[in-house]
């Protein structure tokens, strides 16, 4: 009893610590864009949506209603699904294994990076993980006899999974696998109170049907066949590389000890049959994701995607480490104690403008956490200096949806774009008639953020928003964190003009290369170009400053590369400049260009670092 009330304590302190943490964070936090779709998704109240069910969207409705329009309140619901799940899986473990373990496991559960930070943003991912919960444990209860309690728990674990995610099929036929494995599962399983549950479960996916036949099956394209290649990708190493990581190496280890002896017919056959199931349930869930992670999309976040199993695992997870000696246990709570800090700390860098400027240039920067507040202040001026029947333009559903939720305006239109389609969203678009082909009869200000896709196809596009909405004139440059973060606002007339396409500056330094070291004079060379009018000039700044005016006009030949580009001045956009690094304070320093259109526009470019040693 005295171990118990020990491991209780621990897991009370940890959770409340941990809980409040997660609160501050989440009001601290600009939106993540999919969290801003989601609230557009819950501003326009729909049975379903392109991309998922509908509770997500109804979730951040119900948050934005109970505790207002910012970013916390959009995640209030989520932080308390979230907080909820340490106790379901601490009272899950206790019910089968006693009280100091079912703590351990409650106390695992708050550490875990991946569980500890569920619930700091509005994603599906939390509704999903409490309805897997829920299901588990109601598998786990109808496995000792078959109740009225059980089957309802089932049915609605049932139900918020449908309502949750797609992905929740895969949750579903696991643990169908597991039961079928199971002689009591059979035997559970040719209950009618149980095929009840199931009904219930059954017709919770009629709403995502129903929106699917409406509409070309565009949800199940997009999340079945469009989103993954289906063939397979070496690259899929990494996800099985970084999940030891998310979940500390030594907790990954247990869990996966524990789903072999759960499975492994324990001696004298005194093994509860819910360690079994657990087991199973576990195994072979992150052993399938594990398998699909070499075939299915690895360009968009998946990492979470196991979640559901390891939950069923660190069920069981305390039993095993109370087979370890001392100081491996030690380590192994140690270790998922450093995730936790870790995984909280790449929160608190992301809401925290200064240290996030820290992360530009690094492959970690979380971009799309950046720049909104910025943006929605520059459009807000832009606004006020132009026509009242002035509309506002986005160039993807990310600008649209981000600047709608700052702008409270959950009706912004939004030009097509490849991410549209990329993230499933395009089809739900129109059902907002919110795509824009271009074609105006006001006044527009339009918004594009070039950082939405790669930079070889940045030139592309420009000319794809070329064809749409006419010439670009010249833009107001909003940069964030040296430009890792940057829009591009353009103010189009009424009705479209015609003409060459001219589009923003393109540019590319070089020499030095980011982050080389600068000794004495430092030779500045590159290339810039201006599709449609061309470049006047090129200033080399250092830390946002002009310090030198290149040389323009060099013979630089990039049109081998940039086939579609128009600049008159071609093959002539080399530049090149001298910089005096001995007179800049040792330090890091940032090094950007500043682009003199033909036009009179004046673009700033992204920076890069420079460094300066000590003399």
């Amino acid at each position: 009893m005295q171990a118990g009330q020990r491991a209780r304590n621990v897991f009370v302190v940890l959770w409340v610590a941990v809980t409040a943490l997660k609160a501050i964070v989440a009001a601290r936090l600009p939106l993540f864009v999919d969290e801003a779709f989601y609230w557009q998704e819950g501003r326009h109240l729909a049975a379903a949506y392109s991309d998922l069910p509908g509770l997500t969207a109804w979730m951040t409705r119900l948050g934005v209603e109970l505790a207002g329009h910012h970013a916390f309140g959009v995640r209030l619901p989520f932080l308390v699904m979230g907080a909820a799940l340490p106790w379901m899986v601490a009272r899950l473990s206790m019910r089968w294994f006693g009280a100091r373990f079912g703590w351990q496991a409650g106390s695992l559960t708050v550490l875990m990076p991946l569980s500890a930070t569920l619930g700091i943003l509005a994603v599906p991912d939390v509704p999903m993980a409490f309805a897997a919960v829920l299901c588990l444990d109601a598998g786990a209860r109808l496995l000792r006899g078959v109740d009225a309690g059980s089957a309802l728990m089932l049915a609605s674990g049932l139900l918020l999974g449908a309502l949750s995610h797609y992905r929740f099929i895969g949750v579903i036929g696991v643990g169908f696998i597991a039961l079928l494995l199971l002689p009591e599962g059979r035997r559970t399983l040719r209950d009618a109170r149980v095929w009840m549950a199931l009904t219930v479960g059954i017709i919770a996916w009629l709403p995502l049907l129903a929106w699917n036949l409406d509409n070309q099956d565009a949800g199940l394209k997009f999340q079945l066949v469009e989103r993954h290649p289906w063939a397979f990708q070496i690259s899929g190493l990494w996800f099985l590389a970084i999940q030891p990581l998310l979940v500390t190496p030594l907790l990954c280890l247990a869990m996966w000890q524990a789903g072999a002896a759960g499975i492994r017919p324990a001696p004298g056959g005194q093994q509860r049959v819910q360690w079994r199931y657990f087991a199973l349930v576990g195994g072979v869930s992150t052993l399938a994701i594990f398998l699909l992670g070499f075939f299915t999309d690895v360009e968009r976040i998946s990492f979470h995607w196991p979640l559901p199993g390891y939950f069923a695992l660190l069920a069981a997870v305390p039993l095993i480490l109370g087979r370890w000696p001392r100081i491996w246990r030690r380590l192994a709570w140690a270790m998922a104690l450093a995730g936790l800090v870790l995984a909280f700390g790449y929160y608190l860098v992301a809401a925290s403008p200064a240290l996030r400027e820290q992360l530009a240039g690094n492959k970690y920067y979380p971009r799309n956490f950046a720049g909104w507040q910025p943006l929605a202040d520059a459009v807000r001026e832009e606004l006020a200096a132009m026509p009242e029947d002035t509309r506002l333009l986005a160039g993807s559903f990310k600008v649209g949806a981000e600047l709608g939720f700052l702008r409270a305006d959950a009706s912004i239109p939004v030009l097509p774009h490849p991410l549209n389609d990329k993230h499933g969203r395009t089809a739900q678009l129109a059902l907002w008639k919110l795509i824009d082909e271009g074609r105006r009869s006001v006044p527009q200000l339009l918004v594009l953020a070039p950082g939405d896709q790669r930079y070889r196809d940045l030139l592309e596009r420009y000319h794809q928003v070329c064809a749409l909405v006419g010439p670009l004139p010249p833009p107001r440059v909003v940069s964030t964190d040296h430009g890792y973060q940057r829009f591009l606002l353009f103010r189009l007339p009424a009705g479209r003009q015609e003409g060459a396409c001219t589009t923003p500056a393109m540019a590319w330094i070089d020499a030095p290369l980011p982050g080389a070291a600068a000794h004495g004079v430092v030779d500045v060379k590159g290339w810039a170009f201006k599709d449609g009018i061309g470049l006047d000039a090129v200033e080399v700044l250092v830390d946002g400053k002009a310090v030198a005016r290149a040389d323009y006009g060099a013979d630089y030949d990039v049109t081998a590369f940039w086939k579609i580009s128009t600049d008159p001045n071609h093959p002539r956009v080399g530049f090149s400049a001298r910089l005096d690094a001995d007179a800049l304070p040792p330090g890091r320093h940032w090094l950007g260009l500043r682009l003199h259109g033909a036009d009179g526009s004046v673009e700033d470019w992204w920076e890069q670092p420079l460094d300066v040693p000590e003399r």
